[in-house]
């Protein structure tokens, strides 16, 4: 069996990959290994290095990150199957990890004896690599082998190895395991002997986004590039992938076509065909039992029906493969409300609610032909609270995970009808007696309500003090309040307050939110920050000196924007493996997959709107501007260090405040362990910390 799809909207053909409209000196720094970029890195790392490493309060605030870290007493997040409980956990004897596992009973016992599956620093040690888990598949039902994702150095790229539950050992390529070279991509279970595999076997495997073009069907003992191929997307697509649900009675195999971001198809394996599910090509879709599951991002009129951008809507699967659907709303959004995600347990589908960015959990239940949906009783008190299934196949419990910026977390096991009960509760890490979080809400320049959280003095401060605003603004994704052991240990607790906007091109109030800030709308999103940022400077929160923001990723480019739109507005940036470079980001890694987000900056027309949008290109050398510390990862595989290098290179040759480290190993999260993670943290809160309060330090708590 193989299939590509018939691309229903072929793109228009683009130009072949251009050059900068500027000639682009610092273009040498995007070779990520090359000598002489890494020479320039080492320089930029001992300048750095020499500015806030030796600051007395960087000690301080390391340990103190590094302690909340590794805590003896946090909780140990549990994976149930039945009555197994697995776990990874990091602590500082063991900072790569073990993945371990115990029985349900000993778990809440309170002091579980683990038995070990895996110790990843041992293997670290004992192969000469900076290994990282990304995770491991057990397959169903017998769950006796495992398919174990390990990165190097914490980089999206990985290796997939079968290891053994039972003897508790890898499985070698010579005795018949299964064995994935490093690449983007996946193992996904079949059965005992067989695999889908997505992963990178060379030309015209991959996608211009450097994600597996192909699913492949790999057969124990056979050579992995003559697994044949049985689905694969368009030349120009994002990825293809495949999802197997092993619900007993209910299994299917699931073939997703990504078109870009927020647009693709997918297809049920039926009688060794693949079926399609018709759809918005813009929805998501999930196959559950036999329901066919539908997030939509715009209204869908069918029939005498218009389901409303924001809907779950949920229909029964035959009758959509028959033409013949009669789809249910499950939700439907409000002004304020919108659905920030959804998982299924054994017999219900769980969805977590946002009503002005504060949680509520909803459970759905089928009933005949139709759904029962009601609100989970007893979730009140706290401005998050997230529901996940507890054992999709076995079980209807749910995990449900309270807390807020100055509460600590919770985890409650939740069985349908009964209330909350409490399996692990993490302590408070900082003092937070006096501290409060309030809501606000401010009007953006084009008359939006925008809303966002102050976490600091109860009451109010009786002056301006300093504040760090942050934000990310993009994807879909909202920004939910959640307890910071590190920002309250290391800088509520000084005396700074915290703020987090609410802005648009996230994902708070739903598609609607999101599409305010995509492509030529982006300007809006960073009009929301400053309309934030002018909101606590007007209400005597902080004053201009006194405010810094923070920010990675698509944060990085917000606050990078921050740093070239307005830089009267802020005493200190932190700018963290950042997109800053709009004209090239979609020709560096997985950038291409972006251009739904941003727009593709080869074409003329898109470049009118991007370029209004690049910090790298908008840098003014006759402007002052605040002092910059900008972070990256030589690992990071997702956005291109060569984003922040060359953004550091201008900004030098402008003779700007700018102080640059790049840490060797992390992927785009920056750092691979907890050790490195403190660094980072110190950096960051150093910096800060001397811009927005001055000297002396005060100090950490």
């Amino acid at each position: 069996m193989r299939w590509q799809p018939e691309d229903r909207n072929p793109p228009a053909a683009k130009p072949a990959y251009g050059r900068a409209l500027m000639d682009d000196p610092y273009e040498w720094l995007e070779e990520v290994e090359g000598a002489n970029a890494l020479a320039w890195v080492a320089e930029r790392n001992a300048e750095a290095e020499s500015a806030l490493f030796t600051d007395p309060l960087f000690e301080e605030l390391r340990s103190g990150a590094l302690a909340v870290m590794e805590a003896d007493d946090r909780i140990a997040m549990p994976t149930v199957n039945g009555d197994e409980v697995r776990n990874f956990w990091t602590d500082r004897t063991n900072r790569r990890g073990l993945w371990r596992r115990t029985t349900w009973d000993s778990y809440t016992a309170g002091d579980p004896e683990w038995d070990v599956l895996l110790d990843v620093d041992a293997l670290s040690e004992s192969e000469g690599e900076s290994w990282v888990f990304h995770g491991a598949s057990i397959r169903t039902p017998d769950r006796r082998r495992a398919l174990v994702a390990l990165s190097p150095g914490g980089s999206d790229a990985s290796v997939t190895r079968e290891f053994d539950m039972m003897e508790e050992r890898f499985v070698p390529a010579s005795e018949g395991g299964f064995e994935r070279p490093l690449g983007k991509g996946s193992l996904t279970w079949i059965d005992d002997d067989t695999v889908y595999l997505c992963t990178d076997l060379g030309e015209g495997t991959m996608t211009p986004s450097g994600y597996p073009r192909q699913v492949r069907r790999w057969s124990r003992g056979t050579p992995l590039k003559e697994a044949p191929v049985v689905f694969e997307c368009g030349e120009d697509d994002m990825v293809a992938s495949v999802t197997v649900d092993t619900l007993p009675g209910a299994e299917h195999q699931v073939f997703h076509r990504r078109i870009d971001f927020y647009s693709g198809e997918t297809f049920i394996l039926r009688n060794d065909s693949l079926r399609s599910i018709d759809v918005p090509i813009d929805a998501e879709v999930h196959i559950r039992d036999r329901w066919v599951i539908v997030h939509l991002r715009t209204d869908w009129a069918r029939r005498d029906c218009v389901h409303a951008a924001g809907s779950l809507i949920a229909a029964d699967l035959e009758a959509v493969l028959a033409g013949d659907a009669s789809f249910e709303t499950l939700f439907e959004p409000s002004p304020t409300t919108s659905l920030a995600g959804w998982a299924p347990t054994r017999h219900h589908m769980v969805l977590n609610v946002l009503d002005d960015v504060r949680n509520r959990v909803v459970v759905c239940t089928p009933e005949g032909a139709g759904w029962r949906v009601r609100d989970q009783e007893g979730i009140a008190g706290l401005w998050s609270t997230a529901a996940t299934p507890v054992d999709d196949d076995e079980s209807d419990d749910i995990w449900l995970l309270g807390d807020d910026f100055i509460t600590p977390t919770t985890l409650h096991r939740v069985s349908p009808g009964a209330a909350p009960a409490p399996v692990r509760s993490a302590p408070s890490r900082f003092d937070a007696s006096g501290l409060s979080v309030v809501q606000h809400f401010v009007t953006s320049a084009d008359g939006t309500r925008i809303p966002y959280f102050v976490v600091g003095p109860e009451g109010g401060s009786s002056e301006p003090g300093p504040t760090l605003l942050g934000g990310y603004g993009g994807f879909e994704v909202p920004r939910l309040p959640a307890y910071g052991g590190i920002l309250g240990r290391s800088w509520l607790t000084a005396g700074g307050t915290y703020v987090l906007a609410n802005i648009r091109g996230g994902g708070e109030y739903g598609p609607r939110w999101h599409r305010a800030g995509l492509r030529d709308q982006r300007p809006r999103v960073y009009e929301d920050f400053e309309a934030v940022a002018r909101d606590l400077i007007e209400r005597g929160v902080t004053t201009p000196s006194q405010l810094g923001c923070s920010g990675g990723s698509n944060g990085g480019l917000l606050v990078g924007n921050m740093y070239v739109r307005s830089p009267e507005l802020w005493g200190a940036i932190v700018c963290q493996v950042p997109l800053l470079d709009m004209k090239r980001y979609h020709h560096l890694l997985a950038g291409a997959s972006w251009m739904a987000e941003y727009g593709d900056p080869d074409d003329p027309d898109d470049w009118a709107f991007i370029q209004g949008f690049s910090p790298y290109h908008l840098v003014d050398a006759d402007r002052e501007y605040p002092p910059l510390l900008l972070t990256t990862s030589t690992r990071d595989d997702r956005v291109h260090p060569g984003h922040a290098r060359k953004m550091a290179a201008k900004l030098g040759s402008y003779g700007k405040d700018v102080l640059y480290w790049e840490n060797v190993e992390g992927g785009h999260g920056g750092a691979a362990d907890a050790p490195q993670t403190a660094v980072l943290q110190a950096l960051m809160y150093t910096f800060l910390r001397r811009h927005l309060m001055g000297p002396p330090a005060a100090q950490v708590v």
